[in-house]
């Protein structure tokens, strides 16, 4: 199969994945790396797969194939393939949550010599770093990585970048307890996607809408949490995207935790247990098994919400999760504390910065965005400064909602989850 060829046969997948034919669309590309004798052909339509079976939580041959386009990028002995490929492979890891490897990877990236990638790339690495450093509890190098990851946005004027920086930083600030920015980032990552996104994948709006759910959730505005969270598990079940299906259940299930109904909850929670062992989200399961441990202590059975615990403590350890493996180590009477002993002190340099005691070791890029810091006893519950309802705001995407990257253009951005049909309560 020669280059041109292989490039239609390419395109034709393109076409049929967006179309939501994801099994045919998975056939022409494994057929092409089959037949095709062009490298570079080889090279994209391997970042095709990667990105596919990321979307689709089948974690263990995304690193497959992103281990064989590392080999092809040799092959054709160029950095700016060779940046790409170690990029999947980091994107690999991370979502198995090997955090340690993707940490090396990512700064096998960083190594290389400069490359006309660097640029384009460099931003996408430092995020995957960030979400490395924060499955891992290191606050403030996980800050550091997603203030670059940020500033590299701003600077290519890459909107789509800086979405995905600031679902990240949602998650971060729900981490550290810091629940009205943990509200903040996900709905400016709404806004981008209502201010740019048209011509988007859906992934986008359904990744926001998931966090502000998370965030409204923590915050007890329980109502808008569970419409938030419905909206981007529509866009997931539409696109088969499992991951996304398992945090949005994952979701769905402490809504109900806090409104008091745990028979609801357990459920959901199996559900999403389920999933996240099927796709191998370690860390993921690790927030089931607590929530579950919580529902148990509500319930008075301490026997079966330490067996939780236990479970949770275990898997935390071996990802190497600080924070989840001292939740863990909790007496289950305490239903679970939030940040104890040893993680205030991890805590403390990134309070600092927010606080704007002193300034964050990466610049400055950060604190821009940052919504004014409020007085504890002035703060209201319901945050009227901020959008209520992100979720009914009219995002301009297109009618197909997904896409791969182009052929021959960056394939490697992380590219749609997923979406829509049945509302799931």
């Amino acid at each position: 199969m020669g280059q041109d060829q292989t490039k239609q046969q390419i395109e034709k997948g393109l076409r049929l994945y967006q179309s939501n034919q994801t099994e045919k669309a998975l056939q022409v590309w494994v057929k092409v790396l089959e037949k095709s004798s062009d490298l570079v052909g080889r090279f994209r339509v391997l970042g095709c797969l990667v990105t596919a079976h990321s979307e689709m939580g089948r974690y263990k041959e995304m690193l497959k194939f992103a281990v064989v386009q590392i080999d092809t990028a040799r092959e054709l002995e160029d950095a700016d393939f060779l940046l790409e490929s170690y990029l999947n492979l980091a994107r690999s890891n991370e979502k198995l949550c090997e955090f340690h490897k993707t940490i090396s990877y990512c700064k096998t990236c960083l190594g290389l010599p400069g490359t006309r990638a660097a640029a384009q790339l460099g931003g996408q690495v430092s995020l995957s770093m960030g979400n490395a450093f924060l499955g891992l509890s290191l606050f403030q190098k996980a800050l550091e990585s997603f203030e670059k990851a940020l500033r590299y946005a701003h600077n290519n004027d890459d909107a789509m970048l800086e979405c995905r920086v600031c679902c990240s930083l949602g998650s971060f600030y729900a981490q550290v307890k810091d629940y009205e920015k943990a509200l903040f980032f996900p709905c400016k990552a709404a806004e981008l996607v209502s201010d740019y996104g048209r011509g988007w994948s859906l992934k986008y709006r359904a990744m926001s809408q998931y966090h502000v759910a998370v965030a409204y959730r923590l915050l007890g505005r329980l109502g808008s949490a569970m419409e938030c969270c419905e909206e981007s598990m529509k866009i997931a079940l539409q696109h088969g995207d499992r991951p996304l299906q398992a945090l949005c259940l994952l979701c769905f299930a402490d809504i109900h935790r806090s409104r008091g109904d745990p028979e609801t909850a357990f459920p959901r929670y199996d559900s999403a247990l389920s999933i996240m062992t099927e796709i191998g989200n370690r860390l993921g399961q690790v927030q089931v098994l607590l929530g579950v441990a919580k529902c148990w202590v509500a319930r008075k059975a301490l026997d079966k919400a330490l067996d939780a615990i236990e479970r949770a403590q275990a898997l935390a350890e071996e990802v190497g999760n600080k924070q989840r493996a001292a939740a863990g180590a909790a007496q289950p009477g305490r239903a679970l504390p939030r940040v104890r002993g040893g993680d205030r002190a991890l805590l403390r340099p990134v309070r600092r910065v927010h606080r704007r005691e002193e300034p964050p070791a990466a610049g400055s890029a950060l604190l821009p965005h940052l919504p004014p810091q409020v007085p504890a006893e002035q703060r209201d519950a319901e945050l009227p400064q901020l959008p209520p309802r992100v979720h009914e705001a009219r995002l301009r995407v297109s009618p197909s909602g997904r896409g791969l990257p182009p052929p021959l253009a960056r394939p490697f951005s992380v590219l749609s989850p997923a979406a829509p049909d049945q509302r799931c309560r």
